[in-house]
């Protein structure tokens, strides 16, 4: 993009937040499903090794998440039981169903249908997911899979590395084909890689999340592999390949029969100035362009900002002419998983250290990144959503969005009040009331997902946090599970009530709840 283009969006772009500074801060906190589009998907979420179990059943073998679980870097839980979604399925599906759900939204473990990650497929792993997604269909619940999640195959990362090397390119496309193939009839909507552009910052930069590579100074957890300067970039580049090459493969043997979609999902969160200075506004835009714009130039344009290319040097992969071609385009819609805001400041000052990683090569400073990292509850902005969807329409074209994770984290206890959510209620409806200014101001949101369906094994805290608007008793060898307030809420919005936030929260005496298993009495 010209860089006087550039700017002419971006200053358009702060003059749209500064006029919602003042119009959302009432938000939007009384509409109905009604005031949707009557094609607008709601649904939920998971995915396939926080929910599934059997985590060694039936030829499954372990992805680099449970490598990490077991090492005890997940608050010492691990996901060998989780929610046991594998044996429980069809009473999920059941609740879906309860609950109102268009749509569910899972991913499919790469290491229980291809346990070598190359290779034979598993008849065990495959008649699993056809069973689960025949489940939903035959119950007018349309599945949207997402091919990875963190759990790239333990196999594949002892090989060659895993998304350090262009060999996974293959093996990735490949698996997406047997996916295609099998499922293609009944799946219309397809994400390849789930939140990729933090994926690689906790993973290859940080060290907090699977493989768990970093190098010193840049470790969050101390780790004896690799190096935080250049993998984030190398991993990032392989995964845009891979993605590519999916997206390409569908185009050319599946799209015409099939008439399907496929997209990838980016992590998104609101931007602020820590102060009203002009550095901090300019550290605001480094960070839109490192965190968003790495990956959306090369969907767009076929090549990462200018602006990553100075900082980063050599440390960053150039694409060929022909990998260019292929990466432009190679999407048909955007999933955007969201939660709260970042403080930015300005950090200019680190680009003339030498050793740098890709936080310092962005030159600001997200503050607070606690507040993310943590186990407490997010802080309530739901401007910063329609902030996210502003970005994506001024600067990025306005693709087609799905809102693939948004909700609110509570802990995870056993007793009444952790089912009487109340904060989730006000979140959830804060922030659909958000999606719903979106819509009317041109963003082309087609759908939105809460995260989660139910409380599942989180990535960073374990069993100790929840989202689910279902509780999952883990003292019960059965595991029940539990509607919470929010899922009432869900459930009556979804079913066309007003989201009337009183009306909401003297849900808590509904004497349905009772005949769902649980009272609040």
């Amino acid at each position: 993009m010209e860089p006087q283009k550039y700017f002419t969006l971006v200053f358009l772009l702060f003059l749209n937040l500064s006029e919602w500074v003042f119009s959302t801060t009432d938000h939007n906190n009384n509409y109905s499903r009604s005031d949707f589009p009557v094609d607008f998907v709601f649904g939920s979420g998971t995915s396939a090794y926080q929910v599934e179990g059997a985590a060694n059943e039936d030829g499954r073998t372990p992805s680099i998440w449970d490598t990490f679980a077991h090492a005890g870097f997940a608050q010492g839980g691990n996901g060998d039981v989780a929610c046991d979604t594998y044996h429980k399925y069809k009473e999920d599906v059941q609740l879906m169903v309860e609950t109102g759900l268009d749509a569910y939204r899972f991913s499919i473990s790469w290491s229980r249908l291809i346990p070598n990650g190359r290779g034979p497929v598993n008849p065990k792993g495959l008649q699993y997911y056809n069973n689960l997604i025949n489940e939903l269909i035959s119950n007018g619940i349309q599945p949207h899979v997402t091919l990875h999640n963190y759990d790239l195959p333990q196999a594949l990362e002892d090989d060659y590395e895993g998304w350090l090397s262009r060999h996974v390119i293959k093996d990735f496309t490949n698996y997406a084909d047997v996916c295609f193939r099998e499922f293609g009839d009944r799946v219309k909507y397809w994400t390849t890689v789930n939140e990729p552009n933090i994926f690689v910052m906790g993973s290859y930069d940080q060290g907090i999340t699977p493989p768990q590579r970093c190098s010193p100074p840049f470790c969050i957890i101390p780790s004896s592999k690799g190096n935080s300067t250049f993998e984030p970039y190398l991993a990032a580049h392989h995964i845009l390949l891979a993605h590519s090459s999916a997206v390409r493969l569908y185009r050319r043997k599946y799209r015409e029969q099939q008439h399907g979609f496929v997209g990838i999902s980016f992590y998104t969160f609101g931007i602020v100035p820590q102060t009203n200075t002009e550095k901090d506004k300019a550290a605001c835009e480094r960070i839109r362009t490192f965190y968003f714009g790495w990956f959306m130039e090369p969907l767009l344009h076929g090549d990462y900002p200018s602006l990553m290319k100075v900082n980063a040097g050599a440390r960053i992969p150039a694409f060929t002419t022909r990998e260019s071609e292929q990466v432009k385009g190679s999407y048909d819609f955007i999933g955007i998983i969201h939660y709260s805001k970042f403080n930015v400041s300005d950090n200019s000052d680190a680009l003339n250290i030498k050793l740098r990683d890709f936080s310092a090569d962005s030159g600001a400073k997200l503050l607070a990144v606690q507040d993310i990292l943590g186990d407490g509850e997010y802080p309530m902005a739901p401007w910063a959503l329609q902030e996210v969807l502003e970005t994506f329409k001024t600067l990025y074209g306005n693709p087609p969005m799905f809102i693939h994770e948004n909700g609110q984290r509570t802990a995870s206890n056993a007793s009444n009040a952790s089912l009487h959510d109340v904060s989730r209620v006000e979140y959830l409806q804060a922030y659909i009331g958000s999606t719903l200014d979106s819509l009317r101001n041109g963003s082309n949101v087609k759908g939105y997902f809460v995260w989660s369906f139910m409380d599942a094994f989180e990535l960073l805290d374990g069993y100790k946090s929840g989202f689910g608007l279902y509780s999952v008793d883990r003292n019960d060898p059965e595991l029940r599970r539990y509607p919470k307030l929010s899922a009432k809420w869900y459930k009556q919005f979804l079913n066309g009530s007003r989201s009337s936030l009183v009306g909401a929260i003297e849900l808590k005496d509904d004497s349905s709840l009772a005949s769902l298993g649980y009272s609040f009495q």
